[in-house]
């Protein structure tokens, strides 16, 4: 098989596998989409004419250098800021302020550090008035999954970073948000931490099929995650690439995967965008 060059590998993306994308995009059910955002900090532009839909069952994966505005889009999205103009939508109704809507895992898993892992859990559902019966029900479904039942009375400093992320991600399930924003979740951890992450969250999104907003650095990490691939560049922050993932209906191991040529002329190819700033 012969290398092909990064227009190519752009050819053949658009033509056919955005093109089976866009298809099932017009019968898809969206679940948060901006509209025409624009957010500005004083005089300063951070987001400019910012339209994305994100839909059921989407895990998209958003690429960009630092001060690209993808963490701006983050917060915009989860309702923690208010553009400047422009509309957030979630199943075709405003969304302005945050809700159970909205789930978002950080960098940093923010647990309360005096409550035990399944109280972190269930601090949501409390919130939401959730009876005792049904917290403990949907919490010990949440531990299982994330493979965290023999940490459920621990305290979170007793947690290695992965066993703290995966509490977070399942506090956020927990409350049964339409979408989940996830915010470089992973970036703070080892590499071999990281890539068992990797596998943990694809396995939870499978078996969830919640729709996932995830911002990441790693190019790596978003051809082994995401359905889509969004590409930002900066000043102002603008979206100038949204295509499909070709290799996420694969079922290759992330080891196998890499190695691809396919992997790598993607790679090379999101790369080459993300540097090209004009």
């Amino acid at each position: 098989m012969s290398v092909l060059t990064s227009n190519e590998v752009q050819e053949e993306i658009l033509t056919n596998e955005a093109i089976k994308v866009q298809k099932e995009a017009l019968t898809s059910k969206t679940v948060i989409e901006a509209k025409n955002v624009n957010l500005f900090y004083g005089n300063l532009q951070v987001l400019k004419s910012i339209n994305l839909k994100v839909y059921l069952n989407d895990f998209v994966c958003v690429l960009g250098s630092s001060g690209c505005g993808k963490s701006s889009l983050l917060q915009v999205l989860a309702g923690f800021l208010k553009p400047t103009s422009g509309e957030i939508t979630i199943g075709g109704k405003q969304h302005k302020k945050p809700t159970p809507d909205v789930g978002v895992v950080f960098q940093h898993p923010n647990l309360f550090p005096w409550l035990s892992i399944e109280k972190n859990i269930a601090f949501g559902l409390r919130m939401q008035s959730v009876p005792k019966t049904e917290r403990k029900r949907v919490v010990s479904h949440y531990l299982e999954m994330v493979g965290l039942q023999s940490a459920a009375k621990m305290l979170p400093h007793q947690l290695s970073g992965g066993m703290k992320q995966r509490a977070s991600i399942a506090r956020t399930l927990a409350t049964n948000p339409k979408v989940i924003l996830m915010d470089e979740p992973f970036s703070a951890l080892d590499a071999l931490t990281r890539m068992s992450m990797q596998s943990h969250l694809k396995e939870i999104w499978k078996k969830t099929q919640k729709s996932i907003f995830f911002i990441t650095h790693d190019v790596h990490e978003a051809l082994l995650l995401g359905t889509r691939i969004v590409v930002m560049h900066p000043s102002p922050g603008r979206i100038v690439l949204d295509i499909p993932n070709p290799l996420a209906k694969k079922d290759d191991l992330p080891q196998q995967a890499e190695q691809s040529k396919e992997f790598a002329q993607l790679s090379n190819y999101l790369l080459s965008v993300i540097s090209n700033k004009k």
